[in-house]
């Protein structure tokens, strides 16, 4: 059965960066209110040897709380769960984070694709995928399993990303329902 999980009034997000995706992070992240209503699970594609860094510069810029995800974490409202280096992010039927070691996707991991295809198997209409700036197509398939599972999608305008091969990808995939400079992405989440 699909779309057992409905916590936190049924909605979550999720949010795909790669390169330039510190400073989109950063920006959207300190743009949201502290009583934001929704779970955010991020993955930003970072090295394998990555010491947290991301986290501690995201974490300052916020003001809600970020972490990374740990095996079985709850999805809870109001926080923000960054994608550890070298592991895939997914989301379980039971509102829980799993973490796995599986082989990368679209040559990373932890893969974007990854988190929002179980994201969209679990929240279905009531997931919004966002794709940010990134120098790969990693994202695509996801935007793509996002919009088949009817969720809604948005991708950073190209032209206000740092690298747009991203972006450009899952505009490519014909599935995007908004596409938003960096600065509008906050007032859109707020609207939600």
């Amino acid at each position: 059965m699909r779309g057992k999980y409905s916590g936190n009034g049924g909605k979550a997000i999720v949010i795909g960066a790669s390169a330039g995706g510190i400073n989109a992070l950063g920006f959207l992240f300190s743009e949201l209110e502290e009583d934001f209503p929704f779970p955010l699970l991020v993955t930003k594609h970072v090295g394998a040897k990555d010491d947290g860094g991301a986290l501690r510069v995201l974490a300052r810029q916020s003001s809600l709380p970020v972490r990374l995800a740990r095996d079985k974490d709850a999805i809870m409202a109001g926080t923000i769960l960054l994608a550890p280096a070298g592991y895939h992010m997914q989301v379980e039927e039971s509102g829980v984070i799993s973490l796995n070691m599986e082989p990368p996707v679209a040559f990373v991991r932890p893969s974007i694709d990854v988190l929002f295809q179980s994201a969209a198997r679990v929240y279905e209409h009531a997931l919004v995928a966002i794709v940010l700036t990134g120098a790969n197509s990693d994202g695509a398939d996801g935007i793509r399993a996002v919009k088949d599972f009817g969720g809604t999608t948005v991708v950073q305008c190209p032209d206000s990303s740092m690298i747009s091969t991203m972006p450009q990808a899952s505009l490519g995939t014909g599935c995007v329902d908004y596409q938003l400079p960096l600065e509008e992405i906050p007032a859109f989440l707020d609207q939600l």
